[in-house]
């Protein structure tokens, strides 16, 4: 018989007072945000490294960073604290109505949506959402029209304060791909896109000659060329394609810019249906909306 008394217990009160002080760093600011004192958080944090064994935090100037130990649990910290939430909301909120419009690019979309989407789904079945996909110029407009309600847009800023860096790199085929050939051929998004503009820049100031072999609006075309081991492309690191890899520092193709990532909400006020579906995008993001 399983003596339960001996189980560790991650209560969720502990575990968002945990996730504050790390998105903060500092205990401080934690407790303005669980509304408890800064003593309180500091004895919470030590239940819960007496109660795991391990240390989470270690002190840097006014602020806390967390150990190795720490950022594990962070992460498994965030998809338990999801799961409640969405185990309450199912079993105890009213069932929601309603429409979403929600722009992104289409890259995004084949990424992130489809888990965020089921698991949205499982929680508010009568909630309808529609999906634009166009590039982020584009969604931006539709965005200041009222024609859509949240966007997931690229920005050229990665270090700001609403923005999520996202790191890109170049995309080739794992075999023949043709990374010494000069000029070197590209597959690449259509003029206007960040991904395009950061790989070109990469190249010019590395002193690689290139030419545009093939371009198109979306990532399946992109892909498409770079799958047949006829171009390279500028990608997010976590683009997956069969056949495909990412580049490798043996390759002599030089590094690229990040761009950012930034989920946007209307305006308030806004409705609860318009609040989860942004709330489900955020877990899946690890960013907020603004």
């Amino acid at each position: 018989m399983i003596d339960e008394s001996s189980f560790i217990q991650l209560p969720p009160d502990l575990l968002r007072t945990f996730v504050a002080a790390m998105d903060t760093g500092s205990f401080t600011t934690a407790a303005k945000l669980v509304h408890r004192t800064q003593s309180a958080v500091s004895m919470q944090m030590k239940k819960l490294e007496n109660d795991l064994g391990q240390q989470l935090f270690r002190r840097e100037g006014r602020g806390v960073v967390p150990t190795p130990e720490g950022d594990m649990l962070y992460h498994y910290a965030q998809r338990l604290l999801a799961l409640h939430e969405e185990t309450l909301v199912a079993l105890c909120k009213p069932r929601l109505h309603g429409v979403v419009r929600f722009g992104t690019p289409e890259a995004y979309a084949t990424r992130y949506l489809p888990s965020a989407l089921q698991r949205f789904a499982a929680v508010h079945p009568s909630v309808q959402v529609n999906v634009y996909c166009d590039d982020s110029p584009q969604l931006k407009e539709q965005f200041r029209a009222k024609e859509l309600d949240i966007i997931l847009t690229t920005e050229e800023n990665a270090n700001q304060i609403d923005t999520k860096p996202l790191p890109l790199a170049w995309l080739m085929a794992e075999r023949g791909a043709p990374v010494e050939q000069r000029p070197l051929p590209l597959a690449l998004y259509h003029a206007g896109c960040l991904f395009r503009r950061n790989g070109l820049t990469a190249l010019e100031q590395a002193g690689i000659p290139y030419r545009i072999a093939y371009s198109s609006p979306s990532l399946a075309g992109v892909l498409a060329a770079i799958q047949a081991g006829l171009a390279v492309g500028p990608v997010s690191i976590n683009t997956y394609m069969q056949g495909c890899r990412l580049a490798l520092p043996q390759d002599g193709l030089p590094p690229i810019a990040p761009v950012g990532m930034r989920l946007k909400i209307t305006q308030k006020p806004h409705s609860e249906v318009l609040d989860s579906f942004a709330g489900f995008l955020s877990q899946e993001l690890g960013m907020k909306a603004s």
